[in-house]
């Protein structure tokens, strides 16, 4: 069992003392200067954070901490600027050594809050299309190490699942449902910085999926969170089809954090954690599992028990108990991430530094963890004459992950009374070879290393006041190994397996990207008319190659990570592939009164990936708006501060197919003939392959009243997904089973979207907000040509969402032959797939969150509850067959015997041939998928921040913070939203520090 050591701490406080040190030992003195200080606050007297104090006509400038407290030497008598995003700028002179100030709203600033939509911004107000938005601030708020995972319960309309509690693993995120029949084809388009970022798992499934659900490897795991500023969701076609084929699942767009024109600033944070299983299953106890094997043996007809029934022949102690899901998954997974910046610049400069190092730790036994290592680098720049800019971004990560081969998870299911897991000299116990210790699995290892850059580079010159070109240019790679190693030391030593069983399997992959896009801009007003116009240009290359090898028969399992020790290499795949994108977009945006607004935007895609008849494609959307809170009649109403009726229709594509679908493909044979390996035909060629279309309808309302305290809004979309990019089946006798083509099937996603903020108290120091959000998504299957004749007709239905599953009806225990009953559909007497009738949906049918947010003085408190709607696999689904040697939930103790039913059929130990074949009727039927519901304590902090001096003063916080804390639901399984055999979730509790000078 691994101890909580908070020794990692060591390091970042060092920095800290030595940093206090630095601080108290260079207090700058200024000539003919004098320090003014004194706090900013509202007209409610609450405390401004974020303000800007400058001295006019000087570079000489600072900002309020979160007392609303500043510091500035300023020349005597100066006058001081004081300015803030949605408040009148105040411009007092200094008369003294103490300035507080009052700043008041200016009702028309807060229309100047801008919402990035990629290619431009947009005035939050006056955007046409659904664009959802967190900041730096909520993400701060957790203990995460992806981006993914703050963002969860947060965004109407994005649902995001992690599959494992597992570091390094992976998620799935959806933007108002599943468009495509292709898992991978729903994935959203992922901009960092203004670059594509890829957004699929480069991970080898044969070398991760036994520890990673299906094999995914989040690739956003390379980005620290701590160094993002905001992350907007792109949704409706308005404000995705300026990506053209890349935004038809949505748009996720991550801008880190820049520097600010302001003195030098350094930060110091560091946070410690720890994660545990949150719940544990109730299963059966030693007594319940013993007389299960008895009458399993009994049903068989078997009165003497076999000599390889150790647990119940008297071999193993049968007073004996281990909770395996304490010993298995039960410890505490310590994590540590210490993170530092620095940034500041002038009036035309201004740069941000930043460098992170995170380790996860796990809960199961053994050393096993993640580790990364984050650098960034952010240069703002921007011309004396304001006419040229240049912002650059420089970002590098490198991850390393050591984990078992395979997730022991399912060895929670042990049989109760197996023996002990060491013997007395602290060695692997085997039980006189009666036992398979489930640790010599973890002599299996799978290693990851994946090294990222991205570089990011923007240039602008501003021809005239209204008119601006630019340049967007982004180039980033993604290199990395994946091993696998098998050695003999996982079996019992007794059979004398050596390594010349063992064998390895190592993967190496790259990914480069570069990307050019220059654009020009032009903006007229003329009375009360307003036109924006930008144009623009994307051209793209991407390539990747990957490498597996396999390797076996090592002569020492001590030198298994070298496959020239082997006797037997093999090399399993070896490939190259490349792809070209380039594309032309537009936009014109026309405002008439400051309160109709029109939105059109146009872009023409061309992709490698299809044939020379379809290569290119046009998308395009159209968005509209009516402010009518700024009619004349309700400019001056008390009641309603703002209101906005807005609509938008547009089609999107997607091409997320992979590389060279269309073509004739060849591969290397599998076989030699005549000595001679030849090549082998993979695909058909098919010139008219093309792309998948997206035609998105959408219609919103948003509301503000008295003066933006409460804001509701809701939002009914459309999708119609076609032209499915999918394999079509084909007759045996052509040599193939499927060619690429598009099929005429369409996938419906509509729904509805509720959000409400309230400021539900504003006054002096305390403040509490509240914000929900609520989406009620359906999905339906709407067309599917001769979908009863072909091979996808046991798995959709039309009008059915495309996330069910077709399964047989369960009837429950025959009260005669004790055994499993279902549905015989056609009444033939045969159970096959023309009985799996009954329709399941594992699809959330509703998910939302609910966030309360408080202050008071010099405290916060935030927290989040996350809820959603759903079914579910349970684990009834994952355990094998009531009887068999392996400990099961303690509900299915309740079991058919002789003269009394059960709600579980007679067990059997594998003699009772019906008993197993209903048994496998049964994991196939809606009896293993049941509500998986919950709401969830998502999130919650307390922090408390306070300032140390007042000349430069050092700005100080704690906090408290936790991820998954509680979840309520009526799920049997360890979490309802994981994946059945892997590690569940964990619940993290977290406390850290920032220091700020």
């Amino acid at each position: 069992m691994k101890k909580i050591t908070f020794a990692a701490l060591a390091v970042p406080l060092m920095w800290v003392l030595l940093l206090l040190l630095f601080f108290n030992s260079n207090k700058l003195h200024a000539q003919e200067t004098t320090v003014l200080s004194g706090v900013v606050k509202t007209a409610d007297g609450a405390p401004m954070e974020g303000v800007t104090v400058w001295q006019q006509n000087t570079d000489n400038g600072t900002q309020t901490n979160e007392h609303g407290f500043y510091n500035l030497s300023i020349s005597p008598n100066a006058v001081i600027v004081f300015e803030y995003i949605g408040y009148k700028t105040q411009t007092v002179k200094a008369s003294g050594s103490i300035l507080n100030v009052t700043l008041t709203a200016d009702d028309d600033l807060l229309d100047e809050v801008v919402i990035n939509a990629g290619y431009y911004s947009v005035k939050d107000k006056e955007r046409t299309g659904s664009i959802s938005k967190i900041t730096s601030k909520e993400i701060g708020q957790q203990p995460v190490a992806n981006p993914l995972a703050a963002m969860q319960g947060r965004m109407a309309g994005v649902n995001i699942t992690q599959s494992s509690g597992t570091p390094g693993g992976g998620f799935d995120i959806q933007i108002r449902g599943r468009n495509s029949l292709r898992t991978e084809g729903n994935a959203p388009l992922y901009i960092v910085d203004g670059v594509p970022f890829n957004s699929q798992s480069t991970s080898d499934f044969g070398i991760s999926g036994g520890v990673m659900p299906l094999g995914n490897v989040s690739p956003l795991n390379s980005i620290n969170p701590s160094d993002i500023e905001s992350i907007e969701v792109l949704k409706d076609a308005d404000a995705t089809a300026i990506y053209g084929s890349r935004g038809s699942n949505g748009v996720v767009l991550i801008t880190t954090k820049r520097g600010v024109s302001d003195k030098t600033t350094f930060s110091v944070q560091s946070t410690t954690s720890v994660s545990t299983v949150s719940k544990f299953m109730d299963l059966m106890n030693t007594q319940q599992y013993l007389q299960m094997r008895r009458d399993a043996y009994a049903n068989d007809g078997v009165a003497e028990y076999p000599a390889n029934a150790y647990d119940i022949n008297g071999t193993w102690d049968g007073n004996r108990f281990t909770d395996w899901q304490k010993e298995f998954i039960g410890g505490k997974a310590v994590s540590q991430n210490t993170q530092f910046s620095v940034g500041g610049g002038s009036a035309q400069t201004s740069y941000l530094l930043s460098a992170s190092a995170r380790k996860d730790g796990t809960v199961f036994p053994g050393d096993f963890g993640y580790k990364r290592t984050n650098f960034m680098l952010n240069l703002n720049h921007r011309s004396k004459d304001d006419k040229f800019s240049l912002q650059a971004n420089v970002q590098k990560s490198d991850q390393k992950n050591n984990l078992m081969a395979t997730d022991i998870t399912p060895q929670i299911f042990l049989s109760p009374n197996a023996p002990a897991l060491y013997d007395a000299n602290g060695n692997l116990n085997w039980e006189n070879n009666t036992f398979d210790n489930p640790l010599a699995k973890l002599n299996g290892k799978f290693l990851q290393t994946t090294g990222t850059y991205n570089l990011q580079a923007v240039m602008g010159y501003n021809i005239s006041k209204n008119f601006k070109a630019s340049v967007n240019m982004g180039y980033n790679t993604a290199s990395g190994e994946e091993i696998f190693t098998n050695p003999s030391s996982m079996n019992n030593p007794f059979y004398k397996i050596g390594s010349e069983s063992s064998f390895m399997l190592r993967s190496t992959s790259k990914r480069e990207n570069w990307i050019i896009e220059p654009q020009l801009s032009a903006e007229r007003k003329w009375g009360n008319h307003k036109t924006e116009i930008l144009i623009g240009s994307t051209f793209e290359k991407r390539y990747q190659s990957a490498l597996s090898v396999q390797a076996s028969n090592f002569t020492s399992d001590d030198l298994i990570y070298n496959a020239a020790n082997a006797v037997t290499q093999r090399i399993t795949k070896d490939s190259e592939t490349g792809y070209a994108y380039m594309a032309f977009f537009g936009r014109i945006n026309y405002i008439a009164y400051e309160r109709y607004i029109i939105n059109i935007t146009g872009r023409r895609d061309g992709s490698s990936r299809f044939g020379p008849n379809n290569r290119f494609a046009n998308f395009g959307a159209l968005g509209g708006a009516w402010l009518f809170s700024r009619e004349k009649v309700l400019e001056n109403s008390s009641f309603l501060s703002f209101g906005k009726l807005r609509a938008s229709y547009g089609i999107a594509g997607s091409d997320l197919i992979g590389d060279y679908q269309y073509l004739n493909t060849f591969g290397v044979g599998k076989t030699s003939y005549d000595g001679t390996v030849g090549l082998e035909p993979l695909r058909l060629y098919n010139p008219d392959f093309s792309w998948e279309t997206n035609k998105k309808l959408e219609a919103a309302l948003e509301l503000e009243f008295f003066n933006g305290r409460v804001a509701p809004s809701v939002s009914w979309y459309r999708n119609r997904s076609s032209n499915q990019l999918v394999g079509i089946p084909l007759p045996g006798t052509t040599g193939f089973s499927s060619v690429q083509a598009n099929l005429n099937a369409t996938v419906e996603n509509s729904g509805w979207e509720f959000t409400l903020r309230t400021k539900n108290i504003d006054k002096g120091n305390f403040q509490w907000n509240t914000s929900i959000n609520v989406s009620t998504p359906r999905n339906r299957l709407i067309s599917f040509p001769n979908l009863e004749e072909s091979t996808y007709a046991n798995q959709y239905v039309i009008g059915q969402p495309v996330t069910i599953r077709k399964v047989y009806r369960y009837l429950g225990v025959n009260s005669e032959t004790g055994l499993f009953e279902f549905e015989d559909v056609n009444g033939d007497g045969v159970m096959n797939a023309s009985d799996r009738q009954t329709v399941l949906n594992v699809g959330a049918r509703l998910f939302g969150g609910l966030q309360n947010s408080f202050s008071y003085k010099n405290w916060t408190v935030d927290f989040l509850w996350q809820f959603v709607k759903q079914n579910a696999y349970t684990a009834d689904y994952a355990v094998n067959y009531l009887g068999s040697t392996s400990n099961r939930p303690a509900h299915q103790a309740d079991y058919f015997t002789e003269g009394s039913s059960g709600s579980f059929q007679l067990p059997t130990a594998g003699g009772n041939r019906p008993a197993l074949q209903q048994y496998q009727y049964y994991k196939d039927s809606d009896a293993v998928i049941a509500d998986a519901s919950f709401i969830r304590l998502k999130s919650a902090m307390v922090q408390y921040g306070f300032s140390v001096g007042r000349n430069n003063p050092v700005r100080a916080s704690i906090f408290f913070q936790g991820q998954n804390l509680l979840t309520i639901t009526s799920y049997k399984g360890l979490d309802p939203e994981g994946t059945v055999g892997f590690l569940p979730n964990l619940r993290t509790l977290a406390f850290g520090f920032q220091l700020s000078f």
